[in-house]
């Protein structure tokens, strides 16, 4: 593990910048819990930790100060950010997804050419997009869903043509590191983009099984599903639950209950409230596991999406089984039972959630199962191990690690002029109307 000494042992602390797409939000979004996990990770491990951002500062953001992490406000398209990194000269700075690289990568270059630079991909988006654009055309067609899982070539063929892809992919080449969290994607980047596996580090949640007991099955009740709503894959999830899913499981128990919870519900999602129906809609959850430890089951059917899914990690954790699709549950098991049932269709989904509702022997050893692969897939200590290894490796061999990433170098010297030169041509124009 790289040794990174205490204020009390010397002044020359080292420091890590990491610059956020948004305001960490973990109780909103996977993607907030992720962003927590690496912060806590690194100042832990006795770095002077700051977070910045170009967002503006959101409602259910965490306050960082309480963890001891400085908070930086830093413009787009500005050299002030450029005297700022400048004056700091961080050991490692970390891009919170590829966006963020494009829009401070070249400055943080080549102000300080020797520090590390890392992406966290959260997951790979132009993938999601092909995948919704697939759904979409399956819609079109009539087809209820598009679940297959689609061959490594044939997403390749599709994920290439799209912008985003090669933004994407050069990000990752540009980056001394790229953070995964599917394995699935791993498999995809390498096998078929040929991004050299020394880019890429497998690492994903980080998490630790709670110190509490588990809620029993007898005192259980309902039906529970979790999303920020500004993902789209959540809002179409919901959707199918409201128009297939759910009035197939209320044929089979009049009685059921379903409670959907989310940030940022738009009114169409609103909208669907419908208590006769059994069908509710709650808003933002204060806390997640609080809210999926008191249900009996986590309903999840995504028909679109990457990645892997933090409301399914959280529902291990409260020992709640899950019902999800061939999609949701890619990469997020490794090769352990899964703890509930994986189906692809509105009748399968709804038939498997009832007999899993109703069924004490056939929920435990759902629930037991969810414990095993948090314990062997996202235990915390073995992937905080593995982080630290790779840094280590990356402080001690920088220079021969870049001299073998050829594509990097030249997407590094090209800088993406396009994107540097838009945004000094922006500044410019700023100071001219100031």
């Amino acid at each position: 593990m790289p040794h990174f000494p205490k204020s009390s042992e010397t002044k020359d602390i080292a420091t890590i910048v990491i610059i956020g797409y948004v305001w960490p939000e973990p109780n909103s979004s996977a993607a907030g819990s992720r962003m927590m996990q690496l912060l806590h990770y690194f100042n832990q491990r006795s770095h002077r930790v700051i977070f910045a951002s170009p967002a503006q500062l959101s409602e259910h953001r965490e306050i960082l100060a309480d963890s001891d992490i400085e908070e930086q406000s830093i413009n787009l398209n500005c050299s002030s950010f450029d005297h700022w990194i400048a004056k700091l000269q961080p050991q490692i700075v970390l891009f919170d997804r590829f966006m963020m690289e494009e829009q401070f990568g070249w400055r943080g270059e080549q102000q300080c050419p020797d520090c590390i630079r890392i992406l966290d991909t959260e997951d790979l988006h132009s993938l999601r997009e092909v995948r919704q654009l697939q759904l979409k055309q399956a819609l079109k067609n009539d087809l209820e869903t598009n679940l297959q899982y689609n061959h490594c070539q044939s997403l390749y063929r599709q994920m290439s043509k799209l912008d985003i892809c090669q933004r994407e992919l050069a990000a990752i080449f540009r980056c001394d590191l790229s953070l995964m969290i599917s394995v699935f994607e791993m498999q995809l980047l390498t096998e078929y983009f040929n991004v050299p596996p020394q880019l890429l580090l497998h690492l994903p949640f980080m998490l630790e099984q709670l110190s509490r007991p588990a809620t029993s099955f007898a005192n259980r009740q309902h039906f529970v599903t979790i999303g920020n709503f500004r993902h789209a894959p959540n809002w179409d999830s919901t959707l199918w639950l409201k128009q297939s899913i759910w009035p197939k499981i209320r044929q089979l128990m009049p009685d059921a209950q379903l409670h959907i919870y989310g940030a940022y519900p738009a009114k169409k999602v609103t909208d669907l409230n419908n208590p006769k129906q059994g069908f509710h809609i709650r808003g933002w959850a204060e806390n997640a596991i609080d809210v999926l430890s008191s249900a009996r089951i986590c309903l999840s059917p995504l028909r679109f999406g990457a990645g892997i899914k933090g409301k399914l990690t959280d529902a291990m954790l409260a020992g709640t089984p899950s019902i999800t699709t061939a999609l949701g549950a890619e990469a997020m098991s490794d090769n352990y039972p899964w703890p509930g049932q994986i189906e692809n269709s509105a009748d399968s989904i709804a038939s498997a959630a009832v007999e899993l509702y109703k069924s004490p022997l056939q929920w435990q050893q759902a629930a037991d199962n969810g414990a095993i692969i948090i314990h062997n897939c996202y235990n915390k200590q073995q992937l905080s191990q593995r982080l630290a290894s790779a840094i280590e490796t990356l402080l001690a061999n920088l220079d021969t690690h870049r001299s073998n990433n050829f594509v990097g170098q030249m997407l590094r010297h090209h800088q993406h002029k396009s994107t540097k030169y838009m945004a000094q041509w922006i500044e410019a124009k700023n100071k001219k109307f100031d």
